[in-house]
């Protein structure tokens, strides 16, 4: 098969599309024939070698953990899918023609294989700060980097639960971010006081490690009101980093439930072929996302 694969860290030019040996569906585990591959900030970050505090990585290793595709081998134990069915889920070293997957659900009806790649880990993230930051219906959430895949899950995501969100994000996402629901306002100079303007702020997250976290423990008054899954240097000012947690199952099942009840809808803003891995980092990397970027196989 083909895969995306890397054998030492460092910037988008040391992703090559190489011939690979296929893997194989271990007990409770699923393989899939990936249709696409979603693009995560994890992934460059994991390729240009920083630490997440997730598992070693051993090299030369795959690239990818999000993928919607066709079950083409079911492990021993599984019983809740079957050779066929159309999936999304997470894994590792989705950027290939084959992949293994640890969590997974039947993808909802209507939704492509290009939309569906983009929500696993993006759902997992989304609901995991929402419930680490400990805001509640009737409260405020102040999201900084609003407009990409996480922050436009946890704008759906806290509208569904009664919590009112104040995002932040570029002058052309503004509308964007309204139409999700929350009340906008734009970076740079001032912010701060415009979200000021908008209301109290009780608790907030930083999803795109812009240097923000000082602002933000000034408008929560307290660190423990602030989760980033960006900004390394967070636990240096006493603010909570939250990294990858892993495949988490109930949080695609909760993703699918939305997306059926048109609760939830993070629109794909580019999609790249397989041999394109590396532009797709180097866009991922830049930010300014609306939405996910995918690849297709």
């Amino acid at each position: 098969m083909k895969k995306v694969s890397f054998a030492e860290f460092g910037g988008p030019d040391v992703l090559h599309l190489m011939d690979a040996e296929e893997p194989h569906a271990g007990p409770g585990l699923i393989r899939v024939a990936v249709r696409a591959a979603g693009v995560n900030p994890v992934d460059w970050r994991v390729r240009e070698g920083q630490v997440l505090g997730a598992h070693p990585i051993e090299l030369p290793a795959g690239v990818g953990i999000d993928a919607a595709g066709v079950v083409d081998e079911v492990g021993e134990g599984v019983q809740d899918v079957e050779v066929g069915d159309h999936v999304f889920g997470e894994g590792a070293g989705t950027y290939a023609e084959f992949a293994v997957l640890s969590a997974w659900a039947r993808m909802p009806e209507g939704l492509t294989f290009e939309e569906a790649a983009g929500y696993p880990s993006v759902m997992e993230t989304a609901l995991r700060v929402i419930r680490e930051v400990g805001v509640r219906p009737g409260q405020t959430l102040l999201v900084s980097g609003a407009s990409g895949g996480v922050g436009s899950a946890v704008l759906q995501i806290a509208r569904a639960r009664g919590i009112t969100v104040i995002g932040t994000a570029g002058a052309a996402n503004q509308d964007y971010l309204r139409s999700l629901g929350a009340l906008a306002s734009t970076y740079g100079d001032g912010w701060v006081e415009r979200v000021r303007r908008l209301g109290r702020v009780d608790a907030a997250l930083d999803l795109a490690g812009s240097g923000v976290i000082p602002e933000l423990v000034e408008l929560t008054g307290d660190p423990r009101k602030v989760i980033s899954i960006a900004d390394l240097d967070a636990p240096g000012l006493g603010v909570r980093f939250s990294g990858v947690a892993g495949s988490v199952p109930d949080a695609l099942a909760e993703a699918a439930a939305l997306i059926s009840r048109g609760e939830l809808h993070i629109p794909v803003e580019k999609s790249y072929p397989l041999a394109e891995a590396a532009a797709a980092h180097i866009d991922s990397r830049a930010g300014h996302t609306r939405g996910r970027r995918v690849l297709i196989v």
